[in-house]
């Protein structure tokens, strides 16, 4: 049994041997292909969720106007039927731009005298004329307004043959008319039949989106 312990012990001796001779091996590597764009990607929730457009996030300054009529009374009508219908509502003059006119004016003088004097030098020539006594033309001759720029212009040439120089400036021309404002909150009660029960009712009646904040001039 002696021979056969040391045989035992000569082989141990050998394997460890043999191990310790061995390189040191390593991991295996696993190589994977790679993904196509789009085949299952980790992306953020923000990066996944639609996107919103700033125009549907954004509110609205526009509303809707119910109008214009030339008497108040014809709206404050409107509004109280939409009152009765629980929809909020309010009557609200704006001044509308209806055309231009044209002011023909002589430059102002160096002082109220010297306007009076050129005042009466022109009514003996039975030119109507008046001095005017505000603003940035006073001391002024004004010779008129006029609604067609033609007609302006045919004065402003009889006086340049008087040797007058006149000149012309334009002014915008407004109309005040009374709207009745719906308000945001009531929009949505405002139906089609609605609507058409008060063109029914007031012939004049229009429908339009302006800014919310228009106002009347001021008289």
């Amino acid at each position: 049994m002696r021979w056969f312990f040391l045989l035992l012990v000569a082989l141990n001796a050998l394997f460890y041997a043999y191990q310790v001779a061995l390189p040191p091996q390593r991991p295996a590597v696993v190589l994977s292909e790679p993904r196509s764009a789009g085949s299952g990607d980790i992306k953020l929730l923000s990066e996944a969720a639609p996107q919103i457009r700033k125009s549907e996030i954004e509110t609205s300054d526009t509303c809707l106007f119910l109008g214009g009529f030339d008497e108040a009374a014809i709206a404050l009508d409107v509004e109280q039927r939409l009152l009765s219908l629980d929809i909020e509502s309010m009557v609200q003059p704006i001044d509308m731009e209806a055309g231009v006119d044209y002011w023909v004016y002589l430059p102002p003088l160096v002082s109220r005298q010297a306007s009076l004097r050129q005042l009466r030098e022109l009514q003996s020539r039975n030119i109507d004329s008046y001095v005017i006594t505000v603003g940035d033309l006073a001391n002024g001759i004004s010779l008129g307004i006029f609604s067609r720029r033609d007609s302006a212009e045919s004065v402003v040439a009889r006086l340049r043959g008087l040797d007058y120089a006149a000149s012309i400036r334009e002014l915008p021309r407004a109309h005040r008319r009374h709207w009745v404002k719906i308000a945001a909150s009531s929009r949505r009660l405002l139906s089609e039949e609605i609507l058409a029960d008060l063109v029914r009712d007031f012939p004049e009646l229009e429908s339009r989106q302006m800014p919310c904040s228009s106002v009347a001039t001021s008289e």
